[in-house]
Parts: structure tokens; C-alpha cells; sequence
């Protein structure tokens, strides 16, 4: 949701002009755009991380896992937001992939749990924790 949220933003702020120029060459597209994308790397090397540390053959993997979720989850709407803030009327418009992008994000928040459970089990989990990793 967050890749194609930011490769759609980005395009479209690449393309549209306004008083003759890129709509990139404004700060607040270049600060929707920036913040968008650091976030989005940081999910990403949260996800591939918390992947690359998982043992499938034991428990206790819950702490990170729920913690992508949540993060990209969020992170995913956030983007998906902005998105839709850059491409203005557009962005809303049902023919523009944001918008379902922007529905889909917001169902990540209820389906697969709930954030709040997410909340509660990292909570949980961090209690049994002598340091943080």
C-alpha cells in the first residue's frame, strides 16, 4: 500500500504543474513525498528484519511481528493519506488507485487484529523483557 501510495504521489507530483512549475518543486509536495518515503523504509527494513530474525520452530515471536503490524499498518495509511493530499481532488476520485488504497489501508487497522490488541500484546510481551533488544 505504502510503494504504490508513494509511486502514484510521486508520479503525479512529477507530472501536474501549477503556476509553471512541478508540483515537486513546492515544499509541502517535497515534505509529503520525503516523509513518505523515509517511512516507508523504515517499515520496510522493519518487516525484512523482524523476518530474517524469525525462528518458525519456536515461540516468542510476537513482540516484533505485532509490531510491524502495527507500524505498517499506520505507516501504510499515513502514506496512502498524503497520497491523496498531493493529488488533491484526484486523489479521491474512485478511478485513481489511491483512493482504494487509502480503503484497503484503513481495513488493515481492523482486520488481523485490531491495533489495540496489537498495543496490549507488545505491552504484555515487553513485561517479560530484561532489556530492550
Amino acid at each position: 500500500i505504502a510503494r504504490r501510495s508513494l509511486e502514484a504521489m510521486n508520479a503525479y507530483a512529477t507530472d501536474r504543474r501549477a503556476f509553471g512549475a512541478s508540483l515537486r518543486d513546492f515544499g509541502q509536495i517535497q515534505r509529503h513525498i520525503a516523509e513518505s518515503y523515509a517511512e516507508y523504509m523504515a517499515g520496510k527494513t522493519y518487516l525484512y528484519q523482524t523476518a530474517l530474525g524469525l525462528d518458525l520452530d519456536a515461540a516468542g515471536n510476537r513482540l516484533d511481528t505485532d509490531g510491524v503490524k502495527l507500524y505498517c499498518t499506520t505507516m501504510g495509511k499515513n502514506v496512502a493519506d498524503r497520497a491523496i493530499q498531493v493529488m488533491g481532488g484526484y486523489g479521491y476520485m474512485g478511478e485513481y488507485a489511491v483512493e482504494r488504497l487509502w480503503r484497503d489501508a484503513k481495513l488493515l487497522e481492523i482486520g488481523g487484529g485490531t491495533l489495540e490488541s496489537h498495543h496490549k500484546n507488545m505491552v504484555r510481551d515487553m513485561s517479560q523483557l530484561d532489556a530492550m533488544p
